[in-house]
């Protein structure tokens, strides 16, 4: 294997540190004051917005049914695999 070659510098060049200052946080506009806190109807269209939304899917949820058989099949499946779980130990015993 062929050795590394050594690196020699052709020119030092000095850094010149420059100082800059960060720019100041931006808040929205409308929604939070010079503080940075939000408006009470900002909170407010957030909490009405989240409350329509779980209306909404538990409206969903009502109407399809769909979450009742997943439950009927999670619950059917576990019991399968207990009485699975129940017949291989009984086998291991030698029942």
């Amino acid at each position: 294997m062929s050795e590394p070659k050594e690196i020699v510098p052709k020119e030092i060049v000095e850094a010149e540190l420059v100082d800059i200052a960060p720019p100041p946080p931006v808040t929205p506009q409308f929604d939070y004051d010079e503080g940075g806190v939000p408006t009470f109807d900002y909170v407010r269209e957030r909490i009405e917005g989240r409350t329509a939304t779980a209306a909404g899917a538990a409206e969903l949820d009502a109407v399809t049914g769909d979450s009742a058989d997943v439950e009927q099949q999670f619950a059917a499946r576990e019991q399968a695999g207990r009485d699975r779980l129940a017949e291989i130990r009984r086998s291991m015993l030698g029942e």
